[in-house]
């Protein structure tokens, strides 16, 4: 076999492969005296079957199966000889079509085939010291730890229903049926039977809920409210629409007290423990919210630091996994380019950029956690899939099975594991420093939390 480089150009290598008929007709006569050896044919004692009649059964398929073998062999030649490292699955062409195989079935031909490959660049990195993150830290305020236990009471209070004849306050639960219209026609969504609803609570569109005060058991209205401009569903956003409510039930909120006994309901042993641990939950997401945006800064900056050519192959998958899921939530809300004040042809511009950062600080990672060794473990991988199947209840079993059967499926388990890593490893070598901050600007949301952000996985 014949192995010759014919392009380079940047990450792109092409190789032609040749298979002499002489050397393929070998390989295919040590196929056919092994399968002799072993085949049962009627008509024929065992290892006694002639090779012409084996050749007649199978020599297409065996013809096939050595230039696979071939093509796979061909493909390790390059990369161990020439010491290179894939960005993707090499492209195969076979020179001549299927009449080339049709020859070398025959013996008269040789067979040639052109491998087009992309390797990952080189990427330097250099020292990572001088790199400095900055945490921000937000203290846990008694009042934010107080809203949170009265909003577990608000959440678990216990309502009593009223006398006949009262009327809704309020405060009161409230159950409803009711039958949403734009005009004289029903909307998708807008019907619902059994519904309880605090009042005041403002869980319904604003300006239902106050509509309700006043009414009593069996009570019939019909309620009149504008869909908020920005609401998720473009077909009623801004819109307005009357609903027609049924009261069925009234009740009045219980006494809630927030003491010891309240405490042991969500399995504390009393109320003061109750408060620690609610203060610890707060703390965790502080901390949470903080090393999202540490991170997000520190992926900024090593994606400023190197710049490099990119493998094309690697930037185009990208780009079509952010693509299709930018156009799956635009049919799932209904929302165009135009409602984000853009066009599709700048949208394809910005999320291709994106891409490309996201291969670019990919391949950085890998670079870095390689250097020094990171390595993720199966009990990490284990930990982090057993999170996952727990979002399947009653199929855990199926998807646990899944995710251990598919390695490209196992990989998006690992991935942000080795990142995650990989971060902490930076930052163990970078200048850290902490500025306090209120809890306002620690859990702002950025600009960046949406489908095909920066760094959304």
């Amino acid at each position: 076999m014949q192995v010759t480089e014919t392009h380079s150009e940047g990450l792109k290598r092409e190789f032609k492969v040749v298979l002499p008929a002489q050397d393929l007709a070998s390989r295919v006569e040590g196929q056919l005296a092994e399968m002799r050896s072993k085949a049962k044919i009627n008509g024929f004692r065992p290892g006694k079957v002639p090779v012409a009649h084996l050749k007649r059964l199978y020599g297409r398929s065996i013809v096939a199966e050595v230039v696979q073998e071939a093509i796979s062999e061909a493909n390790r030649k390059i990369i161990e000889d020439n010491k290179l490292r894939l960005a993707g699955e090499p492209r195969l062409e076979l020179e001549g079509g299927p009449d080339s195989l049709e020859k070398a079935f025959e013996s008269k031909g040789d067979i040639e085939f052109k491998i087009a490959l992309e390797i990952l660049p080189k990427v330097e990195l250099g020292t990572l010291d001088d790199i400095v993150v900055e945490k921000l830290v937000a203290d846990v305020a008694e009042e934010e730890v107080d809203r949170i236990v009265s909003l577990l009471g608000e959440q678990n209070r216990v309502y009593e229903p009223k006398i006949d004849g009262a009327a809704a306050e309020k405060g009161d639960k409230v159950t409803i049926d009711f039958v949403g219209k734009m005009g004289d026609e029903a909307f998708e969504g807008g019907t619902g039977s059994g519904v309880d609803l605090i009042l005041g609570s403002n869980s319904f569109i604003p300006g239902f809920e106050d509509q309700l005060i006043g009414l009593k058991v069996g009570d019939h209205k019909t309620v009149s409210v504008d869909f908020p401009a920005d609401y998720g569903a473009k077909e009623l956003a801004g819109k307005p629409a009357n609903f027609g409510v049924e009261i069925k039930a009234i009740a009045a909120p219980g006494e809630l007290k927030l003491d010891d006994e309240f405490a042991k309901n969500f399995g504390f042993e009393d109320f003061a423990t109750m408060r620690s641990s609610v203060r610890s939950n707060i703390e965790n997401d502080y901390n949470q919210a903080s090393r999202a945006k540490w991170k997000r800064a520190l992926l900024d900056s090593l994606d400023k630091r190197y710049s490099f050519e990119l493998p094309q192959g690697l930037v185009e998958q990208e780009f079509q996994s952010i693509w299709n899921q930018i156009q799956a939530e635009q049919t799932r809300t209904g929302k165009t380019f135009a409602d984000e004040n853009t066009t599709e042809e700048a949208a394809l511009v910005e999320y291709r950029g994106i891409a490309e950062r996201r291969v670019r600080l990919g391949l950085v990672l890998a670079e870095i956690g390689e250097a020094a060794g990171v390595k993720v473990t199966e009990d990490e991988i284990n930990r982090a899939l057993m999170e996952r199947v727990r979002q399947y209840p009653g199929q855990e079993q199926k998807v646990w099975e899944y995710f251990r059967s598919n390695p490209q499926a196992l990989a998006q388990i690992q991935a942000p594991l080795f990142e995650d890593k990989v971060v902490d490893h930076v930052v163990s070598q970078a200048k850290v420093t902490e500025r306090k901050v209120s809890k306002e600007e620690l859990t702002a949301e950025d600009e960046d939390d949406a489908p095909g952000s920066k760094d959304a996985a």
